[in-house]
């Protein structure tokens, strides 16, 4: 390589050229790739070839397309003046060095924003800097450091669906060489000794060795990447005992017919390899089952509303229906707070739109009448309508949802029970097996090689490592499909884990579809009735929606100006008048502060009106569910409103619930922090939107939906308001689904301490191990699966 060439890339340096560790790079970019490599003891990607982050010509050309703004969009999934955000399946994907690399993209290039791994589905999520960079330049970035996206735009269309068969194509290749080699060693396994044996068992063994070369070579490369990986990364994976008995097989397998000290153990390398294959495969494809449901089948109770015009065309007529009803061309009422369920187009209102969702960044932006919007934003800025221009889907809701983003927001961190106790699991099985082997080597050291392969083979955690996904996994499809919605499967062990609960009272503890509503004070003039109806139209408050649903129909105009203030109100102008809607303080009139009732005052033109009187009706079974819930929690109810219902309450619930009311919604965030203080884990159940701190600060926050949009980061899980009854029967089935964890790694030491026992004194072959190694994994599956839906079977599914 001459002095002017990236050592990178193999570009002209020129003038630019930069100097580090002896190296010269034509930019800061290809210095960054190889500083980021060689600090993390990657820097044998530089073995490969010379300037192995080339591009060469025809690569570049390759994707000229992605120019073409029309195709761009189809694979861009959130797009504005600033932000793209898109999601590439990498093939390559296979191993947490991977990961490294490209959720560090923004080390390699400035423009990116961040990036995050997928790796069950084996994509990455980029947002990147639209002024700076394109689309087309994020590719080339990831093919020079190895990581070729699939692009396929009709798969992209169809939801992303790729077919990735390479490891159908090397268990086919494993079992086609297990059955020949197997036919080649019968001969030997009869110990036939006639003269054809005789003349040809040397071409038998090297037919063996050839057939083994594909499974060694082919077949078992992910295990050997794997852990090559991890040792370079310092990471003991559980493939580095299965790559090294792999090894060990054919090193001394082939070491015995070089020098003709037997036929080998071919037998037991193809068979293994091909057991391990089969059992991959089968938890490739009950994985993939499980996440099919979990995307697709379990819906979040999201409704939107949809208007219709009547036949007179001066009014529309609302109704409320499921997301996932959602057609292109629907007009779709968006309400303060509501997040936007599909692209579309604004056709009415101011739109002032939080992206925080989808990109992480907090500032909102404003849109105006024909602009597009994206799916995932939240409107900040009164109601407004727009007409859908794509049908939802389910699948990038629940990417949003789970968006790595609002992690942050979780004020404790949390280790799952895999993680505490896999990672001492390697280090382990090595020393048994080295100990067990060098004992063998002084005892018999015929039985070494099959003691050493035996115990590691027999040993690989798999069960350990399914035990816990497949039984949280099955737990959150009967959750979801018994309308209790969670982010994911760690919210279940979290929920185990608490002993305090806090509910929040209106919108939660009580129903507002049931509630009796009676005005009381001035009577209200045509126009007052008119804005107080187009005002309240903007809201997403559950009084508000009920007090919505009992006025006049008014004909629908747009505000002027629309602001809502949490835990105290709304204030709306339109031409010359004014509106104030909300608490007696907040309207300016602090006469009924002591009142025995939820109320909402309103004010006109900063003239005091009157209130409208909510009766309200608490949600069925609540003195069950505080009274079961009693027995195992400490219970705590933080309200906005007033102490009028709390002697009702007190007579209503457990006398040791603890009753807070006139709470603001950082007096609710920081009365848990003080209970976390006091080591509690805490759940908080609230409505979803007054409430969104006090979700983010507790260990496991549910938001209550009552058929509106209540997509809250925040929250942990959605609850369906009509199972609100059934909170203890999901609390119980998270403690139980733990311990159903617990009992099958039990199980699976069991598996390994037997299989070990037979193993370590010999009287246990590679071979036998490798079938008895997946049928554990299937046994433990089947296992945590019957028993997760016998805890389930109290709860009865609606159908």
């Amino acid at each position: 390589m001459i002095e002017s060439t990236c050592y990178h890339c193999g570009n002209d340096c020129d003038a630019s050229a930069i100097t580090f560790d002896q190296k010269t790079f034509c930019c800061n970019g290809c210095k960054t790739v190889y500083d980021i490599f060689s600090s993390n003891d990657l820097d044998c990607y530089y073995d490969l070839q010379s300037a192995p982050g080339s591009i060469p010509k025809e690569i570049e050309k390759k994707y000229d397309y992605l120019d073409t703004l029309s195709i761009a969009e189809k694979l861009i999934e959130f797009s504005d003046d600033t932000i793209g955000i898109s999601t590439l399946y990498i093939p390559q994907i296979h191993c947490s060095s991977c990961i490294w690399i490209l959720e560090n993209l923004h080390k390699l290039d400035a423009s990116i924003i961040n990036s995050q791994v997928n790796f069950p589905k084996k994509t990455v999520r980029i947002t990147f800097n639209k002024e700076e960079t394109s689309l087309k330049k994020v590719v080339l970035l990831l093919n020079s450091i190895g990581y070729e996206p699939y692009i396929s735009l009709d798969d992209y269309s169809d939801g992303q669906k790729h077919n990735d068969r390479s490891l159908i194509y090397k268990l086919g290749i494993a079992g086609f060489a297990f059955g020949n080699v197997m036919f080649l060693s019968f001969p030997e396994y009869f110990e036939v000794s006639e003269y054809w044996l005789e003349q040809y068992k040397y071409v038998f063994r090297w037919l063996m060795f050839v057939f083994s070369l594909p499974v060694v070579f082919y077949a078992t490369q992910d295990y050997f990447v794997s852990a090559y990986k991890g040792m370079k990364s310092k990471i003991l994976n559980i493939d580095i005992p299965i790559a090294l008995g792999i090894t060990v097989l054919f090193l001394r397998s082939t070491s015995e017919i070089i020098f003709d000290w037997g036929t080998g153990f071919f037998d037991s390398l193809t068979g293994l390899v091909f057991f391990l294959l089969l059992g991959k495969f089968f938890q490739q494809k009950t994985y993939s089952f499980l996440s099919f449901e979990r995307d697709y089948k379990s819906y979040f109770p999201i409704a939107i509303t949809r208007l219709k015009s009547n036949e007179n065309k001066k009014a529309c007529t609302e109704e409320s229906i499921q997301v996932y009803e959602i057609k292109e061309g629907d007009r779709l009422l968006i309400r303060n707070g509501e997040l936007i369920p599909v692209d579309a187009v604004l056709i009415k209102g101011t739109a002032r739109i939080d992206y925080s969702f989808v990109t992480g960044e907090s500032e909102s932006v404003t849109k105006l009448s024909g602009d597009k919007l994206f799916a995932g934003g939240k409107q900040l800025y009164g109601a407004i309508e727009i007409e859908a221009i794509k049908t939802v889907e389910q699948s990038y809701l629940t990417r949003l949802w789970s968006n790595d983003v609002f992690k942050k927001d979780k004020s404790t961190s949390f280790t799952n029970l895999t993680d505490a106790i896999s990672k001492y699991f390697t280090v382990v099985i090595l020393s048994i097996a080295i100990i067990a082997t060098t004992f063998w080597l002084f005892v018999d050291v015929t039985k070494a090689i099959n003691v050493f392969t035996a115990v590691l083979i027999i040993a690989c955690p798999c069960a350990l490592a399914l035990a816990r996904p497949f039984a949280l996994g099955n737990t959150l499809r009967i959750f979801g499909r018994n309308k209790f919605y969670l982010k994911n499967a760690d919210v279940i062990e979290q929920l185990a884990q608490t002993n305090s609960i806090i509910f929040d009272k209106t919108g939660t503890i009580t129903t507002n579809s049931e509630s009796e509503i009676e005005y009381q004070g001035m009577e209200l003039t045509p126009d007052e009735e008119s804005l107080l109806k187009n005002t309240l139209r903007a809201s997403n408050h559950p009084l508000s929606r009920a007090l919505y649903n009992i006025l006049d129909e008014q004909d629908i105009y747009t505000l002027d100006e629309y602001q809502e203030h949490i835990g105290k109100g709304i204030e709306a102008k339109f031409i010359e008048r004014t509106i104030k809607v909300g608490s007696s303080s907040f309207v300016g009139n602090d006469e009924f502060l002591e009142i025995q009732n939820t109320n909402v005052h309103i004010s006109a033109n900063d003239i005091y009106k009157g209130r409208y009187v909510f009766r309200n009706q608490y949600r069925k079974n609540i003195k069950y569910v505080f009274n079961t819930l009693n027995k195992a929690y400490e219970l705590s109810i933080l309200s906005g409103d007033n102490e009028g219902e709390k002697k009702y309450l007190e007579q209503l619930l457990p006398v040791s619930t603890t009753m807070l009311f006139n709470q603001k919604p950082d007096d609710k965030l920081n009365y848990i922090k003080s209970l976390q203080e006091l080591t509690k884990k805490v759940i908080m159940i609230g409505d979803g939107l007054n409430d969104a701190g006090a979700l983010a600060q507790s260990n496991v926050g549910i938001a209550i939906s009552e058929n509106v949009n209540v997509f809250s980061p925040a929250c942990d899980a959605i609850l369906d308001a009509s199972r609100f009854d059934k909170i203890p029967q999901y609390l119980m089935i998270a403690k139980k689904t733990i311990s159903i964890v617990k009992s099958s790694f039990l199980l699976s030491f069991l598996y390994n301490a037997i299989g070990l026992y037979f193993a370590v004194t010999g009287q246990l072959s590679p071979i036998i191990a490798a079938i008895l190694m997946p049928l554990s994994s299937i046994s433990v599956v089947v296992f945590v699966t019957i028993l997760t839906n016998w805890s389930g079977r109290e709860i009865n599914a609606e159908e």
